[in-house]
C-alpha cells in the first residue's frame, strides 16, 4: 500500500510540475514588465529543479512519472491563447498564472490527502511543489 500510495502520488507531482512548466512557458512571450518576466523565469528555474528531484524519486521506484491530461493541458493552452488574444497585459497573464497555481494547490492537496499511505518522501516532494505554487500566487499580485 505505500509504495502504491508514493508511485501515485509522485505521478500527480510530476504532472502538475509539468502542466506549471508548460503554462510558465505559454505565457512568457506575452509579457512586457521585467520583473513580472523574472518571476515567472525564476519559477520556472525551480519547477525544473522540482522535476529534477521528482525524476529521482520515480526513477527509485522504477517509473516514468506521467504527462498531464491531454485534455486539462488543451484547454489550458485554450483559455491562454483566448485570454491573451483579447487582453495582451501582464494583468492577464498574473490572472491567468494565479488561476493555474490555484488549480495546482487544489490537487495536490486533493491528492495528498487521497495517497496517506505514501512515504514522506514523496508527501515533502508534494508539499514543496504546493508551497512553490503558493509563492508564485502570491507573487502575480502585484501585478493583477
Amino acid at each position: 500500500m505505500v509504495e502504491q500510495d508514493t508511485v501515485k502520488l509522485l505521478r500527480e507531482c510530476d504532472a502538475g510540475v509539468k502542466m506549471g512548466i508548460s503554462s510558465i512557458g505559454d505565457v512568457l512571450d506575452y509579457v512586457s514588465s521585467p520583473q513580472l518576466k523574472k518571476l515567472l523565469q525564476d519559477s520556472s528555474e525551480e519547477h525544473d529543479g522540482l522535476k529534477a528531484d521528482l525524476q529521482g524519486l520515480l526513477g527509485e521506484y522504477h517509473d516514468e512519472g506521467k504527462e498531464p491530461a491531454a485534455m486539462a493541458k488543451g484547454m489550458s493552452w485554450l483559455k491562454t491563447n483566448v485570454k491573451l488574444t483579447v487582453n495582451e497585459s501582464d494583468s492577464t497573464v498574473a490572472d491567468l498564472m494565479t488561476d493555474g497555481c490555484n488549480m495546482g494547490v487544489k490537487s495536490l492537496s486533493r491528492y495528498l490527502n487521497k495517497y496517506q499511505a505514501a512515504d514522506e518522501r514523496s508527501k515533502d516532494m508534494a508539499k514543496r511543489i504546493i508551497s512553490a505554487e503558493e509563492q508564485l500566487s502570491k507573487d502575480m499580485r502585484a501585478f493583477l
